[in-house]
């Protein structure tokens, strides 16, 4: 996490009439004489233990604002761990160094300890909307680092963030779509198709977008929209091949690009990061919405499957991936750039980290298929890829103020167990093999091994960083004073 708490502002609130705030630090504070039946009154041995704090109204526009962040990284798929340090980081910031939160996954909590004399304040916020906009949680993760820095004030923070969460996308949607129908094309090519199997990969994926916009704007449950795209890409696929205009195209590879990218949407890194951080509430539910939308993916293609077998419609052999060589190695990585560029784009991320994604998906995207190549197994492929993403990923991220989520989950989505899926849905669904069970159960442990590797990256990234910060700080100079974290303690 590279949060760190830094010295104080002096002054909280700039606004016109605001009072003057007292010292961050502790001062004697004794507590009143009390009086017991009628006696001499007698001095409170038990001194008042507590940090000094700025006014109600401050504490409450802190705590509204350090709740808001939060919100907005939790809703981009943030790991619990990420939202608390945020949050710890801007309450302390502002003044408010005693606060406890706790992430359930649909809401956040904090609460302002203020000593033994006081009552805490506690806030909460239910966290609705769940989006995904990369450039909205780049511009909040820049004001986290001018309030961590004393650049800002609370006032002027609360009124920006307000400015970027009621901000429109930074691109059309239109666009939005475009990207998802890039995806899905460079990912039919990374799996072995041609340019008109990529091309229809791309047409039908915009338009399970753009129904599934439409489902999104009806207030439709996410698992029904799971299930419908799925039903269309498959569908779809299955009716281009029955129609004989395109007997070229291989359907499967088809259903396994559009399924690629309805996977992801999901939050598997944040799931995996807080299973691994403790977070298991927020991981429990977090797992069970992956679980569910991916249950509503696999109802959808199995539900194309039955209507297509009921209605006698052609359904072409599983074919066999693309044995892996060496020559097509640079096609892969170039594939995996594009996907991963594609994807940052159709989440609106800034043009420099859709720049970053798209390195990091061919990064990953070369390293996976040179392990396939030496025999390395899937598994471990996407697991040491993947900690290359998140190492490379959590290292740069921080020179170039870029989201490390940002470079993580889109440099992962090509390696995303698509073709897995659909291998196994095929042979449970069609061919009524029992040998779909374990090829379904290597999907899953691939995601998982991908997901773990992109958490363990961002960990080993993480001293990696400070050798870097001291390394410029030796060759520079300081340029503002070190971390500084005020703490409770006895007053006397």
């Amino acid at each position: 996490m590279w949060l760190a708490h830094r010295r104080q502002p002096k002054d909280v609130n700039n606004s016109p009439g605001a009072r003057t705030h007292r010292p961050l630090w502790p001062s004697a504070r004794k507590a009143a004489p009390q009086h017991v039946d009628g006696d001499q009154p007698v001095e409170e041995s038990q001194a008042v233990i507590g940090p000094q704090l700025p006014d109600d109204a401050t504490v409450h526009l802190v705590l509204d604002l350090a709740l808001r962040i939060g919100e907005v990284q939790i809703s981009s798929g943030a790991g619990a761990s990420d939202a608390t340090a945020t949050i710890l980081a801007v309450a302390s910031a502002y003044g408010l160094p005693h606060c406890e939160v706790d992430v359930i996954f649909t809401s956040i909590t904090v609460a302002c300890h203020r000593g033994t004399d006081l009552a805490p304040v506690t806030s909460l916020r239910v966290v609705r909307s769940r989006g995904l906009d990369y450039t909205r949680l780049a511009v909040v993760e820049n004001l986290v680092r001018d309030i961590t820095r004393g650049k800002i004030s609370a006032t002027d923070a609360h009124a920006q963030l307000s400015r970027a969460t009621e901000a429109a996308h930074p691109y059309p949607r239109w666009l939005s779509t475009l990207a998802f129908g890039g995806m899905a094309a460079a990912i039919t090519v990374l799996i072995g198709g041609d340019w008109l199997v990529a091309l229809f990969a791309a047409l039908i994926t915009a338009v399970v977008d753009r129904v599934g916009r439409l489902l999104n704007r009806r207030a439709l449950p996410f698992f029904f929209q799971q299930v419908v795209g799925g039903a269309l890409a498959t569908g779809g696929a299955l009716a281009l091949l029955s129609s004989g205009l395109l007997p070229d195209v291989r359907p499967t590879l088809v259903i396994a690009a559009a399924i690629t990218v309805l996977l992801s949407g999901l939050s598997v890194v944040g799931t995996v990061q807080d299973a691994i951080t403790g977070y298991n509430v927020t991981a429990a539910g977090r797992a069970t919405e992956v679980s569910l939308m991916t249950a509503g993916l696999i109802a959808g293609v199995l539900f194309a499957f039955t209507v297509a077998r009921n209605l006698g419609m052609e359904q072409q052999p599983l074919a066999d991936p693309i044995a892996a060589t060496a020559n097509r190695l640079p096609v892969q990585t170039l594939a995996g750039a594009a996907a991963a560029g594609c994807f940052a784009l159709a989440s609106y991320a800034t043009p420099r980290a859709m720049l970053v994604a798209a390195v990091a998906g061919g990064a990953g995207a070369a390293g996976f298929g040179a392990l396939v190549l030496a025999d390395a197994g899937p598994i471990t492929s996407a697991a040491v890829a993947a900690t290359v993403i998140g190492f490379a990923g959590g290292v740069i991220s921080r020179r170039l103020r870029i989201p490390p989520l940002v470079v993580a989950v889109s440099g992962m989505v090509p390696l995303l167990p698509g073709y897995t899926m659909y291998r196994s849905l095929f042979q449970l669904s069609v061919e009524t093999d029992t040998q779909g069970v374990p090829t379904l159960m290597l999907a899953g442990a691939t995601a998982l091994a991908l997901a773990a590797g992109v958490v363990l990256g961002e960990y080993l990234a993480q001293p990696a960083r400070s050798g870097l910060g001291r390394l410029e700080r030796r060759l520079v100079g300081p340029r503002m004073s070190g971390p500084l974290r005020p703490t409770g303690r006895r007053l006397e």
